[in-house]
């Protein structure tokens, strides 16, 4: 068994001390450990050129084409049985590069579209995409801040686990984290994330959600986009719409059970997301072989041509 850490944060930081405080955990579950600091790699910005699901749904394997560190951390978390994360929490959320490599898992790395490019794959003879990306997975995330401003956190991190529907067993936040290598509580609870994940990726099927759970009781999640004119919400993770009522004196969603199909992090609800996406890019296709569309790319070129830093 093995376990990934990964930390998102400064060297000798705070991120790095409870990322390594995690694997500590595990490795006195009997996990093999291995630490990445994110800052030491070449991470590119995912350009949203669509060539991965293209490679998927055209039976060519689905390949990003950005030469950079992202393949190589990839290999590493599919080689793994569980990761966990350390992330900085910036302006509420998590940073900028923990936002790219969830970009870069994008359509590549997504469960449905996987399995549906591994059949096309069959069917006509091409490349099947990596196996390793419908290996069930277990996932944990730490979100260290210096204050208590950390409400986009956890959605963050489960939308990056949402992609290849990874399993998440910790999704924790440590707030007001300035001293954190000298908070005993804060360490312990570290320690025992990284117990968990290594319980958890011995036995899958028994793995269960370990932190605090959320308003939404499908995924846990606390964010929600919510009607001003009505009490309707949709889940900002699982995308499950409801409704929102006031039980005991708790805030509480209530759904109904035939949303569960159309979940973002089931594969019914991929499936029909990968059935749209199928649907919208064979019109764009269409659309592009028009005259009316290459005048109307034709105009916005020649209007004004992009600004960019003196050599």
């Amino acid at each position: 068994m093995k376990i990934l850490g990964i930390s998102g944060g400064t060297k000798n930081g705070n991120n790095d001390a409870m990322c390594k405080e995690a694997l500590m955990g595990a490795k006195d579950m009997g996990a093999e450990v291995e630490f990445i600091r994110l800052n030491d790699l070449d991470i590119k910005h995912c350009t949203g050129c669509i060539a991965c699901v293209k490679g998927l749904f055209g039976g060519k394997g689905g390949k990003c084409i950005l030469k950079d560190d992202f393949d190589w951390l990839l290999g590493k978390m599919l080689d793994a049985d569980g990761v966990v994360f350390s992330i900085p929490i910036f302006e509420k959320g998590a940073t900028g590069l923990f936002r790219t490599i969830t970009d870069r898992f994008g359509p590549r790395t997504d469960r449905g579209n996987n399995i549906i490019g591994t059949k096309i794959a069959e069917e006509m003879g091409g490349i099947a995409p990596d196996p390793r990306l419908l290996k069930d997975k277990v996932v944990s995330y730490m979100g260290v801040g210096g204050s208590d401003w950390a409400t986009d956190i956890q959605l963050h991190c489960g939308i990056h686990a949402l992609t290849p529907m990874w399993k998440v067993i910790n999704n924790d936040v440590f707030k007001w984290s300035k001293g954190i290598m000298m908070n005993d509580e804060y360490l312990a609870q570290a320690h025992e994330i990284g117990q968990n994940i290594a319980n958890a990726a011995l036995d899958y099927e028994k793995a269960e959600y370990k932190s605090e759970e959320g308003v939404c009781p499908h995924c846990h999640s606390n964010n929600f986009f919510l009607d001003k004119d009505s009490a309707k919400a949709i889940c900002c993770l699982c995308g499950i719409e409801g409704n929102m009522e006031i039980k005991d004196g708790k805030m509480t969603f209530v759904f109904p059970e035939t949303q569960i199909a159309h979940a973002h992090d089931t594969l019914s609800g991929k499936f029909i997301h990968a059935d749209d996406i199928r649907t919208n890019e064979g019109k764009l296709s269409e659309s592009q072989k028009s005259d009316e569309y290459k005048a109307r790319v034709a105009k916005y070129k020649e209007f004004i041509a992009a600004t960019t830093p003196s050599k």
